[in-house]
């Protein structure tokens, strides 16, 4: 089958690699925006907010406090931020949202040429000061980084995702 969208599915990896100091058009940080606006959201709360920086002066104080070496080389960069703001069903989907928004920027990225790669857990300990740094309101919380650029290295080989028959099965769980 030729489907540029699976095509794009089944080769995107993170890139952890250094990134060419070549600047990414703002209007393809645009794109990439509008693809993570894009995507589905939880009774329609739409409660993931992105903020793409592509000033040097910004990213330097970025890269300072977020000091992973993989984003040291980063030209851009896209935040992304959440709400808990319950639907109307009174439970929040606050992670599906930006989870959905995320893979959406994700495969932007990738389909547009550019690598990155999905962190999270390592925003977590410098969030706070990211935020005020970039004085982002306090109901929106940090809660991903995504570093955006043209790879300086070639890419290393994906990583093996386990067999379908152990994570997928059809009519009963397991395959029973």
């Amino acid at each position: 089958m030729n489907n540029q969208t699976l095509d794009t599915i089944f080769t995107r990896s993170s890139y952890r690699g250094p990134f060419q100091d070549t600047p990414v058009p703002r209007e393809d940080l645009v794109t990439i925006l509008k693809a993570g606006i894009a995507a589905p959201s939880g009774c329609n709360r739409q409660t993931a907010s992105f903020l793409a920086v592509d000033d040097g002066k910004v990213l330097d104080e970025i890269k300072r406090i977020f000091a992973k070496p993989s984003c040291q080389t980063m030209p851009a960069c896209i935040l992304v931020f959440t709400r808990e703001i319950a639907g109307v069903d009174g439970h929040c989907y606050h992670v599906q949202d930006y989870g959905a928004a995320m893979e959406n920027m994700l495969l932007a990225i990738k389909s547009m040429g550019y690598e990155t790669c999905w962190y999270e857990g390592n925003v977590r300990g410098c969030a706070k000061e990211m935020a005020d740094f970039l004085e982002v309101p306090e109901e929106y919380r940090l809660v991903c980084l995504l570093p955006v650029g043209i790879p300086a290295q070639e890419l290393p080989p994906r990583k093996e995702k386990k067999a379908f028959e152990e994570r997928a099965w059809f009519n009963r769980f397991g395959g029973r």
